[in-house]
């Protein structure tokens, strides 16, 4: 990026347009339009933020099929900070750790209780892949990107054993000192007795999924057990994924009055080449579709996401602060819009990332 960088005529998601001033990749100014000065940046039309912050993502590309490579769901994607969704466990963190030291995206983690991490996608089948020495271990070595514990509680990966891995993650989650996000699916284990088991601070994600083993009952009302665990300070995040976001749900949900804390997207390569996630200006244009104000949905994206890291400055756009920024576009352009269960949602404007600012550096999308 030049020394001193002018973004001219962007527009804040609360409508006021302004020059944004950067230096040094810092932020320098905050002027009305026009009195901004050094190299400028002709930005018309572009809506800026501070940097949009995806809490679910597989970025761990030697997993297969739940993996795709850094730079291509952040950055790339208009996306400045990443969270990988427990891609990796205690055997693996430190590779992940290195690779984003070397990504141009900022990366956090959350380590999956399985030693084995995605390496196969029941990895917690067998109890004895849950070391917990080694988890204790590669949070004490990794403690700068790993930023929760992840466990994935549905059929398919706990087989037999139930709520027995759920158990131990919050023995865990205790003696780390961090927090859960727990993956919900299939049953067993029942989701009515999955929800219980979680405290504040820890996170669903999922939790629009369409399943039989849902959140919201036949008419599209919250579970009593998810009312609860909301009043308990439970984070709602929406991993919407390949398998996992219903628009139908997500409407019952809307008019429940339930809504979304994080908006994330459960990204690798197949859902992002193949959909249908596409990427996160896909799934944001998602919830406009269903009615939620430009302002809810990017702070489903920037504030509410870096309040949970407990990294403020991800969320804002200050004077003095390191410039952490999306720039992106709201086009009047048709779009067919798709969940995971194949249902399609019209829109007549659509959201398009078209570029970053992370780390001193302008990146466009």
């Amino acid at each position: 990026m030049e020394e001193r960088i002018v973004l001219r005529n962007v527009k804040k998601v609360d409508g006021e347009v302004v020059d944004l001033v950067i230096e040094q990749g810092n932020i320098v100014g905050i002027t009305v339009p026009g009195e901004g000065r050094g190299e400028i940046r002709d930005c018309t039309g572009l809506f800026v933020s501070s940097g949009w912050i995806d809490l679910h993502v597989h970025a761990f590309p030697e997993f297969k099929p739940y993996g795709d490579d850094i730079d291509e769901i952040g950055v790339k994607q208009g996306v400045t900070t990443i969270v990988d969704a427990g891609s990796t466990g205690a055997n693996r963190i430190s590779e992940l750790a290195a690779r984003g030291k070397e990504a141009k995206t900022n990366v956090f983690a959350f380590l999956n209780i399985s030693k084995i991490g995605l390496e196969r996608i029941d990895e917690l089948s067998r109890l004895e892949w849950i070391d917990q020495q080694a988890v204790i271990e590669a949070v004490q070595a990794n403690d700068e990107i790993i930023v929760g514990l992840k466990a994935r509680i549905s059929q398919s990966v706990v087989k037999e054993n139930g709520l027995e891995p759920l158990r131990i993650a919050q023995e865990l989650s205790a003696k780390t000192q961090k927090p859960l996000m727990v993956h919900i699916g299939s049953a067993p284990p029942k989701i009515e007795d999955v929800i219980p088991l979680l405290k504040g601070g820890d996170v669903i994600t999922h939790y629009l999924n369409g399943k039989e083993n849902k959140l919201f009952d036949q008419e599209g009302k919250p579970l009593q057990v998810l009312q609860e665990a909301i009043s308990r300070g439970v984070q709602l995040d929406v991993g919407h994924g390949t398998a996992s976001f219903s628009f139908k749900v997500a409407e019952g949900a809307k008019e429940s009055g339930v809504r979304f804390n994080t908006i994330s997207t459960d990204i690798y390569k197949d859902n992002r080449l193949n959909g249908p996630v596409y990427g996160m200006a896909n799934l944001l244009t998602k919830f406009l579709s269903l009615g939620y104000s430009l302002e809810e949905v990017i702070e489903g994206v920037t504030v509410n996401a870096a309040d949970w890291l407990q990294k403020p400055e991800l969320g804002r756009i200050k004077i003095g602060e390191k410039a952490n920024l999306t720039l992106f576009s709201i086009k009047n352009d048709p779009i067919v819009l798709k969940d995971s269960y194949g249902n399609e949602k019209r829109s007549n404007t659509r959201i398009k990332a078209e570029g970053v600012v992370v780390n001193g550096e302008y990146i466009e999308c």
